[in-house]
Formats: structure tokens, sequence, C-alpha cells
């Protein structure tokens, strides 16, 4: 006989036996599916149905909610006759009741209290009602003492019965009714806020105040409005092209920075230089106005108008949308270096007229904008636009501004330094010194035979046979090119350029590229150069 022992072992052999048996089996029903019902769907073919059916639910849903969007645009639309203060109060409240109406569908469909996002169709979005010139309204801040100057900068872009716009001023000025000027208006006491900044001045106060002032006029059907200094001067038509990229019902607040580095360090990078200009859109603005006052009070140390508009924009968590069309120039000297290498954005706004060198030689400040405007008035889409291109036998680079400016260099120049602007201005702070600025620049060279060759727009009409705009560029006779060795050929040869270009005011419609210049054929020792600009072709490369 076993003893205990012996029999203990072997029946806790017995059990582990049994065990891992038992393991085995259940393994083996479990991979061949036999523990589940045979009559239960795949996993993944339960999953894909699942899709299926949310994606026709996010349809429908979606359906719905874009038309009462629809619905809601069409009313708001409606109600144009109307006050804008109630015309936005009925489309708040049409909105939530749209909301109501999309949580209980939600609800009934999905059990659910998730949000429902609203997305616009393609068709819905080309049906979409885009901003017009009628749309904006500008606030223009002025001073009496300056009034008689600055005026006549405003003459140069407002448009009698097209733009709409008041400009505040300080106190009454002297005025005449054939003046086709924008309306005028003083603005209200600002003696109860403190101001203590020792360097600045109180006059920021009540032009921090100007959006909120020409909001409480109540002007009707506005979708944006437009902050100005009396010298800054606006291409409108940019403006329109610019803020067409924005909706118009949400809170924006677009402008643009200093060039100055010290001066955004200074201030702030978040900040839009009211001088370049800033939009504010209605929406943000009727927000604005219910703050402002307490939001002014609380920063009495800051210098001007624009850091205490950023200041209160803060307080309203809306960041800077920035738009480098908007251009404050707080710099010095001559703008060829920033205008002949203009960014691929729309020229929205130009400052500091009084501070700059007239942008054409030999004419007045506000001669040279006027005849500035003859090109802006042909293509204003197009104004200050880069185009690039080389002449492939005699070894020259050619940088075209249109409208403004063309430029010819000996020797080949990259794409990658002619889009630098040369430094042929000073920073805010005078001072020689290429780290003061916000972007990349290329020095002014010394060398005699690197100087380029500058001709201005001296005229510029469209020909309505051929459909292009016909622009003459003729060199400053007063400008002697000095004396160079290098034995290639030189441009002092060239007295004149002609630069043909199709009008193209749905450029900014598409994705930003430069234009293709071409030089087209002459007659040999002709003394004037015909370039085209247009589109790129496919393949097109701007090399030599």
């Amino acid at each position: 006989m076993y003893s205990s022992s012996h029999q203990r072992m072997l029946h806790s052999r017995n059990i582990i036996t049994w065990l891992i048996l038992t393991i085995i089996v259940i393994y083996f029903l479990y991979s061949t599916n036999l523990l589940y019902d045979n009559d239960q769907p795949d996993c993944s073919i339960s999953t894909a149905t699942h899709q299926q059916q949310q994606h026709l639910l996010i349809r429908t849903t979606t359906n719905n909610t874009s038309s009462s969007a629809s619905k809601v645009e069409e009313s708001i639309e409606e109600k144009e006759d109307k006050k804008i203060d109630d015309r936005l109060q009925h489309k708040e409240h049409e909105d939530d009741d749209d909301d109501d109406d999309d949580e209980e569908k939600t609800n009934g469909e999905e059990g659910n209290n998730s949000p429902v996002v609203v997305h616009l169709t393609p068709q819905q979005m080309s049906q979409r009602k885009e901003t017009e010139l009628k749309h904006i309204v500008f606030g223009i801040a002025a001073s009496s003492n300056l009034w008689n100057t600055r005026k006549e900068y405003i003459k140069i872009w407002w448009r009698p019965k097209e733009t709409r716009g008041v400009v505040w001023l300080d106190q009454k000025v002297p005025t005449q009714s054939n003046e086709q000027l924008p309306e005028i208006k003083i603005s209200s006491d600002t003696s109860k806020f403190k101001y203590t900044n020792r360097q600045g001045q109180r006059s920021a106060l009540r032009i921090s105040r100007v959006v909120t002032e020409t909001l409480k006029l109540g002007m009707e059907d506005v979708r944006w409005f437009v902050m100005g200094d009396d010298d800054t001067v606006f291409m409108v038509d940019n403006v329109v092209n610019v803020l067409n990229k924005y909706d118009h019902r949400h809170f924006y607040y677009v402008g643009s920075s200093s060039e100055s580095h010290v001066q955004n360090i200074h201030f702030s990078y978040s900040m839009a230089y009211g001088g370049g200009g800033f939009a504010i859109s209605y929406p943000l603005a009727k927000e604005l106005a219910k703050m402002q006052d307490r939001c002014i009070q609380r920063y009495p140390a800051l210098y001007g108008s624009d850091d205490r508009m950023q200041a209160c924009m803060a307080e309203l968590g809306v960041p800077l949308t920035k738009e480098p069309g908007f251009h404050q120039y707080d710099v010095y000297g001559d703008l060829l270096g920033l205008l002949g290498a203009h960014p691929v954005t729309p020229l929205v706004s130009l400052h500091h007229l009084d501070v700059v060198e007239p942008i054409f030689p030999r004419m007045t400040r506000v001669r040279s904008l006027r005849h500035l405007m003859e090109s802006v008035n042909q293509d204003s889409a197009s104004i200050m636009q880069q185009s690039i291109c080389y002449d492939k036998n005699r070894y020259w680079s050619i940088s075209i501004s249109w409208g403004y400016v063309v430029q010819i260099l000996r020797g080949v120049m990259s794409p990658r330094e002619l889009e630098m602007p040369s430094r042929t201005f000073l920073n805010w702070y005078k001072r020689a010194d290429y780290t003061a600025y916000a972007f990349n620049t290329r020095p002014v060279y010394k060398h005699p035979c690197e100087k380029p060759f500058v001709y201005y727009m001296s005229r510029t009409h469209y020909d309505s046979t051929k459909k292009q705009t016909i622009g003459v560029y003729l060199r400053d006779k007063y400008s002697k090119s000095p004396f160079c060795r290098w034995r290639m050929e030189s441009p002092d040869k060239i007295t004149s350029i002609v630069v043909m270009k199709r009008p193209d005011p749905l450029r900014w419609k598409m994705s930003p590229r430069k234009d293709c210049c071409r030089i087209m054929p002459s007659h040999k020792g002709s003394s004037t150069m015909y370039l085209m600009v247009e589109n790129c072709r496919d393949g097109e490369v701007t090399e030599l």
C-alpha cells in the first residue's frame, strides 16, 4: 500500500493534469468561435454598418443645420433697412432658435446632447454674398493742428458717394462744401480717463475710441470698421479684397506689425499699428463698445491708442490676424527698397507720408501719391507686385514693381536676393543697423557696377484693343550712373521701358504667387525695352 503522503502527491498531479486539459479545451472552443452565437454579425461588419449609419445621420443633420444657417443669412439680408443693433439682435435670437432646433433633432436621432457642427456646402459658399465697399466704414483719426495739410492725403483715396466713413477731430475746423471729404465730427470728451504716460499725449485716449464712436452713429449695413490716421492712404479695393477672406459675422481684429523690430519689442508684435490701419468686424466692435471705457481706465500708463486697443482685444481674448499689406512704415528716407520688393500680398495702406521722402522723385508728396493712383485705378490688385526675369543675352537681372518702378541690375542676382528689400531707408531710430528690422533686408551695394538702373512709372493707360494695361517707365534724367569697368553691356543705353499686363482683379482669390515677366523682341540698338507681365505658365521658373 502507498503511504498517505504518496497518495496526496498523486492526487495533486491528477488535479494539475485535469486543469491543463480544461484550459486547452477552453482555448480551442474560444479560437473556433463556438462559445458565441452563430447568428451574431462579425465585429468588422458591425462597425462598418455603424459607421454608415453615422455618416447618413451626419449628412442629414448637416443638411438641416445648413438650411437653418441659410435661412438665418437670408433673414439678416432682409433686415438691412433696420438699425444695425436691431438687425444683429434679431440674428442672435434666430441663431438661438436654430441651436434649439438642432439640439432637438440630435436628441431625437442620436439620443444625446452632442453639439452639431455646421459645414457650408461648396454650393452655399459660392452663393455667399461677398463683402463690398459699401459694407466698410472708415474711422479716420485727425488733428485740427495738421488738418489743412493732412486732408490732402485723404482726398487722394476717398471716393465721394462710394466710400463711407467719418473724420474725428479734436475741435472744429473751417470747412468747404466742395472739398469732397468724409463727414467731420468732434470726438467726445475724454478728460475723465486717466493718462499717466509722460512721453505720450492725451489725444491717444480720444483716438482709441474712434471705432466705438463710429459704431454709435448707428450706420446701416456695416460689416467692418477700418481705422487709420489722417496721413494714411488706403487702396480701398484692396481693403475689400483682404476683408473678403474673413467671415464678418465672427470676431476679427485684422492689421499688421511695425517694420521696426525695436518698436514691436517695445509695444507688441501682437498689436495692429493704427497708422498702418486695422479692421474690426462689426460683432467685435459691438463687444468692444460695451467694455472699452472700463478697459481704458485699467491702462493709464500706455503710450498710444493702438496699444490701448490691443490691451482691450487681449481682455476680449481676440488675437491679431496679421495682414502684411497694412503698412505702418516706421522708417525714414526712401521707400524704393520696400516698395520695389513688396511681399506677395495686396497693398492695403501707406503711412508716415510726412516722414518718408516722396515715392516719385522731384514731386511733392501729395503729387507723387496722386501719380501712383493712376496705376492703382488701372489694376489695384496688382499694384506694387514684384516680377523677376533675366535678359539672358546681356546678363541683366530685372525686377518689376508693377505700377511703380522697374530696376535693371548688371549681372545675375537670384530671386531670393531680389525679393529682399534693399536698405534705401533708415529704421525708426535713425540707425543704419540691419538688425533693427522685423524682416530680411539686403545692403545697398556700393560698387559702381552693382548700382541698379531705376525707371519710374511715367504714364499708364488701358489699351481696349489688346485688353492690356500699358505702362511707360522712364529713368530719372538727373540720375547719372557712375563709371563701370565691367565689359558687359550697360543698361545706360535703355532710356525707357514699356510694361504690358492684363488686369487681374481676381488674383487674390487664388493662391499667392508672383507674376512672371518676359522680355519682348525689340529693334537692335533700341533705347526702349518691352516687357510682358502675366501669370506664370505651367513649368515656368524664374531662372537665367
